[in-house]
């Protein structure tokens, strides 16, 4: 009986552990952090020069404030349709800005990376992280 009281309190301890985790994990949608984090794979994937950096920073940011600001709308019982649109919309643009940032040879490097993030993904999502 006591073997079987220990074995209960393990697994309510491990399943209260990993729920918490996961809350942290879904708390960290620091806008600045993400765009920080991107920036910094893409100027080494691409070999951006500063003023490139500076301004797929800035992009990086701008996209990541109106990602998070959907993600809190819909944490209010927001559409999902309506907001993987909005989404898909909002990457679209985020594209289109980043090929005036980039060169064509490293649009066409950022494009293949692109690809391969959806297809560590399944298939889902799109542009940034």
């Amino acid at each position: 009986m006591k073997k079987l009281g220990l074995l209960m309190m393990i697994v309510i301890f491990g399943a209260t552990l990993s729920l918490a985790q996961n809350r942290d994990g879904q708390r960290n949608f620091d806008p600045e952090e993400m765009a920080k984090r991107q920036t910094k794979e893409l100027t080494e994937l691409l070999s951006l020069d500063k003023a490139q950096a500076q301004k797929v920073h800035e992009l990086n940011l701008e996209s990541g404030k109106k990602m998070s600001k959907m993600r809190e709308e819909m944490q209010g019982g927001g559409d999902r349709e309506a907001m993987r649109e909005k989404m898909t919309e909002m990457r679209k643009k985020q594209n289109a800005e980043m090929k005036k940032i980039l060169s064509e040879d490293q649009y066409t490097k950022y494009e293949k990376y692109l690809e391969e993030r959806r297809a560590r993904r399944g298939g889902s999502g799109g542009g940034q992280r």
